[in-house]
């Protein structure tokens, strides 16, 4: 069995040490290299010394120079003395650490300190999160500090000397140190280098998200396979766009909120963005996409578009029932369906308090909506969406806040109906190259375009029902086409 080395800070610590191998203090193992540099040993630094050029630091580096493995290294000490160094592994540790405080039954209600031993927190808890650090910082012993500031995330870590810890903790810590010393010792897994940094701008409390938080986990998985690094951005990290080679926005777009701005500085920076500042005005406002689709003889709901004094138009122009929206909806919100005039004034008159104008526009129900999905004008996926269960919607908004949404069923492009299809790029071809949502109604009498969302739905289960993983890397693999086109 190779021989364990384990450096400590001072000779009373030997006699605890000498159990899982030969103990050492500092001062020996830099002083003295005799009988201390077989390559085949393995080495432990216990040292609570560990600052850059302190004995502890001296203690990994002379390891390495002798060929022997160690932790941690000293590149794991340098990562660990600055913020600065360890924040480049904190996305991916804080979407574990928040995964697994989702599923405790008893979640912390404030912020608290974690210890890893060897890889292993204590209890149960945290086990996950304590695997993955340590595959990340292979480090004895490390104190994560936990903070919630919107939500919980990594504040710090520190490697810690075992005298740093209480009776109870240092009783464990030589329990995994026995078994550490037992086990056999696997170098970290390679991670290749990310060749481009992407930016996902999300919200995970969002209601409505056009992404779930296990689609932007699959993103980020399938982003590291392809040396992509995905990290997810807030709204409070607008100063650091400049640090990301493009920008994914994966919530819900206005003009009036922060997606708008994101994609501006995006433009502003010189990174690719999707969705664009263009895309955004143009699909966000239901009044540019009806003249649109009318100017380029698109077939579509025959829409009217009334203002205040000229609301009677609407019955003037289209027969009962028909549907009002106001033109920045999302998700079916700010959309109504009047079966009368009563109803056409009532409802007109709630919704001018958002609009200055509206939409008026006939009414055609389906079972379902088709979507097609359109990236660089090609389309790569298509839906069915049906329509809420008693609704005439696809989701049904309720009072109070609650919503409902009907089934789905995922196509292959290749079966879908080819005039859908043709209509669906058509349609997103006039508004520009990014990526598109287009929802179109098939009936006896043709194909009509609905509208065109600038941010579509894309979700495990739904929208890559048919591609599976291969939708998400045709969306990265469409950033890297435009970072290297730059």
């Amino acid at each position: 069995m190779t021989r364990h080395i384990i450096i400590v800070d001072s000779t009373a610590d030997c006699e605890w040490a000498r159990k899982a191998g030969k103990a050492v203090t500092l001062q020996q193992y830099v002083e003295t290299p005799d009988g201390l540099s077989s390559k085949s040993a393995r080495v432990i630094n216990l040292s609570g010394d560990l600052e850059y050029l302190d004995l502890g630091y001296y203690c990994s580096l002379l390891a390495e120079a002798r060929g022997q493995k160690v932790v941690p290294t000293v590149e794991t000490i340098l990562n660990l003395s600055r913020k600065a160094l360890y924040s480049v592994e904190l996305p991916d540790l804080n979407h574990t650490l928040r995964d697994e405080i989702a599923k405790l039954a008893n979640p912390p209600q404030a912020a608290f300190t974690l210890t890893v031993y060897f890889g292993q927190p204590a209890g149960a808890r945290f086990r996950t999160f304590a695997r993955q650090l340590f595959d990340r910082f292979r480090c004895p012993l490390l104190r994560v500090h936990v903070e919630f500031d919107e939500r919980w995330s990594v504040k710090t870590l520190e490697a810690i000397a075992p005298r740093a810890l209480n009776p109870d903790e240092f009783d464990f810590f030589l329990t995994r140190l026995e078994h550490y010393t037992r086990a056999d010792w696997r170098a970290p897994k390679a991670r290749p280098t990310a060749r481009f940094a992407l930016g996902v701008l999300y919200d995970q409390n969002a209601k409505l998200p056009p992404s779930s938080p296990e689609t932007i986990k699959k993103l980020i998985a399938i982003g590291a396979q392809m040396g992509i690094d995905v990290e997810t951005l807030e709204r409070k990290d607008y100063l650091r766009l400049a640090e990301y080679d493009a920008l994914f926005i994966r919530e819900t777009t206005t003009l009036e909120n922060h997606t708008f701005r994101f994609a501006q500085k995006a433009v502003f920076e010189g990174i690719p963005v999707i969705d664009d500042p263009v895309s955004i005005l143009r699909c966000t406002n239901k009044v540019y996409l009806a003249e649109l689709l009318q100017t380029n003889k698109v077939a579509a709901p025959r829409t009217v578009i009334i203002g205040r004094q000229n609301v009677l138009n609407a019955e003037a122009a289209l027969s009962y029932p028909l549907v009002l929206k106001i033109p920045d909806g999302s998700f079916s919100r700010g959309v109504v369906k009047v079966d009368n005039r009563s109803d056409l004034l009532e409802h007109s008159k709630r919704l001018f308090r958002h609009s200055a104008v509206i939409l008026a526009q006939e009414f055609m129900y389906t079972e379902y909506d088709w979507r097609v999905g359109v990236l660089n004008r090609k389309p790569i996926f298509v839906s069915q969406y049906f329509m809420s269960r008693k609704h005439w919607q696809i989701i049904n908004h309720k009072p109070g806040g609650g919503f409902a949404e009907g089934a789905f069923k995922s196509v292959a492009v290749e079966d879908a109906p080819r005039a859908v299809v043709e209509a669906g790029v058509r349609a997103a071809n006039l508004v520009g190259d990014g990526l598109y949502g287009v929802d179109l109604k098939q009936r006896e009498d043709g194909v009509f375009v609905i509208e065109i969302n600038d941010n579509p739905n894309i979700d495990r289960g739904v929208e890559d029902g048919v591609l599976k993983d291969d939708l998400y890397r045709l969306l990265l693999n469409d950033f890297v086409r435009r970072i290297e086109a730059r």
